[in-house]
């Protein structure tokens, strides 16, 4: 049974096998790259799968696997963190891959990256992040430079915290930044200058500011004039080149 939306793109996705299945009640996908090239090693797209697909395109090219379970929500309460964990051995048991995945998100996927890799840090080599919330303040409730669009009330509803709660709230992506550099978690970064619904300075900057003064790696691209989309880079190669330099 077909668990996504649209059966055709997934029945033909760009010319590769998948298998599809359910992983604690929410479907899931894994695409396998061309038999003879495999290497054990995949991606976690943490959310939008199927979205600006350029890197992962690459990388099945190079031998890995892509995979993605359906969260619950974009805006990730701890019981996604949890279930991708959990996903995460699922793939390593059932399809022999690595015990550790490179979670590439964007946007709210990259927030979800950022928790992942912080709380499991064993379970993951790498990552790839593009335009990541980093700092709920900023997005998706605007307290500092105004976006051109508005989460709120799909925020609330997922984490129930309103105005006034995320005003004391302690469990922002950017506070898990620690655990990333504590565990020396290798990020490459891309970000456009001018992001109208993920403003850089108010998030991706604040985890390149961490890693620098850390002496943590970090490969950052900033797109000049760059807005929230659309996501990755005109050419993929620096993205790809250094995920296969430290994945594992």
């Amino acid at each position: 049974m077909k668990q996504w939306n649209n059966e055709e793109f997934f029945t033909h996705w760009h010319g590769y096998a998948f298998q599809e299945g359910e992983f604690m009640g929410q479907p899931y996908v894994v695409v396998f790259p061309e038999k003879g090239t495999e290497n054990g090693k995949w991606i976690l797209k943490t959310e939008y799968f199927g979205a600006f697909p350029e890197t992962e395109l690459a990388l099945l090219k190079r031998g890995y696997h892509v995979a993605n379970v359906k969260t619950t929500s974009r805006w990730c309460p701890d019981s996604v963190t949890e279930m991708q964990a959990a996903f995460v051995d699922f793939v390593h048991a059932e399809f022999g891959l690595s015990e550790q995945c490179i979670p590439v998100g964007m946007s709210c996927g990259g927030m979800q990256a950022i928790f992942l890799a912080a709380k499991y840090p064993e379970k993951v080599s790498c990552m790839y992040i593009d335009a990541p919330v980093v700092n709920f303040l900023s997005c998706p409730f605007g307290f500092g430079r105004k976006t051109t669009e508005s989460a709120t009330d799909e925020f609330i509803k997922a984490r129930g915290l309103d105005e006034i709660a995320i005003l004391s709230f302690r469990k922002h992506p950017l506070d898990f930044i620690p655990a990333l550099t504590t565990h020396h978690i290798p990020i490459v970064l891309v970000s456009g200058d001018t992001d109208t619904v993920v403003p850089f300075e108010e998030n991706g900057k604040l985890l390149w500011d961490a890693y620098k003064a850390a002496g943590c790696t970090i490969e950052t691209y900033i797109k000049p004039g760059g807005d929230h989309h659309p996501h990755g880079l005109p050419d993929v190669s620096p993205i790809v080149h250094f995920i296969e330099k430290y994945s594992k």
